[in-house]
């Protein structure tokens, strides 16, 4: 198991995702809405990938799901444990790289959930080929992700002469690692694999996970007053699979 690259940033990243409205005004309540539209979740059995601190897990808990997340970083790991929420059961968290999932066991669970981490792992298909493994016939992924056709090597945000921000596209097929020059956010620390869409719904289908519902959502009030060119632009890429 190696050292992760959130170890480092984890207490602040932590206190980042708290005073975020992307994460609690848009991403969480967009997650939320395309998971409940796959039924009751009460007593369902589901992976959060990469789960991080355990923001989403903990949601999914307190609707009656049976959590298990799994984090190469340690660090985050104990933040979670940390919030454990009083829910029917209580999160399993074990540490474990999600290229791999040597903790997860085949055909074990209803669905899994991936929260903004997709871009932060190396090998996209050893990932989801352990979607399609650990999940059931007939199981759902769900993932969201920085939209590639947003977030990009070289794009910035740009001021009009009248005041409007827009999004200045970068390298959009310019696929791999890179780390934007911003060090105050969490890509400018630890950076990011880019990858476009069609590479991202290709890997999906080829794997036996064709997508069947796309949300691109648009900022919340807060977070177009915070960045104002999110009133144009999606803000993220969320997606719900299911395995044939």
């Amino acid at each position: 198991m190696t050292t992760a690259s959130y170890d480092s940033i984890a207490e602040w990243y932590d206190e980042w995702l708290r005073i975020q409205p992307l994460f609690a005004d848009v991403i969480i309540p967009a997650m939320l809405e395309i998971i409940s539209a796959t039924g009751d979740l009460r007593d369902r059995r589901i992976c959060d990938l990469a789960c991080g601190q355990g923001m989403l897990a903990r949601q999914l808990a307190q609707r009656g799901a049976q959590m298990v997340g799994i984090d190469l970083s340690a660090q985050m790991l104990a933040i979670a444990q940390r919030k454990q929420v009083a829910a029917a059961h209580p999160i399993i968290y074990q540490q474990d790289d999600a290229q791999v999932g040597a903790t997860l066991e085949d055909a074990s669970f209803d669905g899994v959930v991936c929260n903004m981490a997709l871009m932060d792992i190396p090998d996209l298909t050893a990932t989801v080929r352990t979607v399609h493994r650990i999940l059931r016939p007939g199981g759902w992924f769900i993932f969201s992700l920085a939209h590639p056709c947003v977030q990009m090597p070289h794009a910035r945000w740009v001021t009009r002469e009248d005041g409007t921000m827009v999004r200045e596209s970068g390298d959009y097929f310019a696929e791999g690692f890179w780390r934007p020059t911003d060090t105050s956010g969490v890509r400018g620390r630890v950076g990011s694999y880019h990858r476009t869409i069609s590479t991202y719904l290709n890997t999906l289908i080829q794997a036996g996970l064709p997508p069947e519902h796309l949300i691109e959502p648009q900022g919340s009030a807060a977070l177009v007053q915070q960045v104002p060119g999110y009133q144009h632009v999606p803000c993220a890429f969320i997606a719900r699979c299911r395995k044939a």
